[in-house]
């Protein structure tokens, strides 16, 4: 059974910065896809980035040049630098697992990221 654990979150100023991890145990790291997510209040759960075993990325238009998705396959571990955060950046962020095959997927408890002045 996947376990996520996210860590990072916290309260910055707008331009400001924040890197999130999550740690990945229960499976084989390698046959899933991990993603981010964000829910702000109010508002659906959208996708922020996802990263394959490979190390392709894909990023939501709203982050697109100032995140940054990394992955490490010896660690099991993904991260989610944000830079130049703006206060609409403000949710909860939870980091995923998509099996690549099965299309299951696997939750973290998600950590808050506000930002504001």
């Amino acid at each position: 059974q996947v376990q996520l654990v996210e860590s990072g979150g916290g309260l910055v100023q707008p331009g400001g910065s924040l890197r999130l991890s999550c740690a990945f145990s229960g499976s084989t790291f390698s046959i899933y896809r991990m993603g981010w997510y964000r829910q702000a209040p109010g508002k659906q759960r959208e996708l922020v980035a996802t990263i394959t075993n490979g190390g392709s990325t894909n990023y939501a238009d709203s982050v697109k040049g100032r995140f940054a998705m990394s992955r490490d396959n010896v660690k099991r571990r993904v991260d989610l630098q944000m830079n130049s955060l703006k206060p609409e950046d403000t949710a909860v962020y939870y980091c995923n697992a998509d099996h690549v095959v099965f299309h299951t997927m696997s939750w973290g408890q998600g950590t808050q990221v506000t930002v504001s002045s």
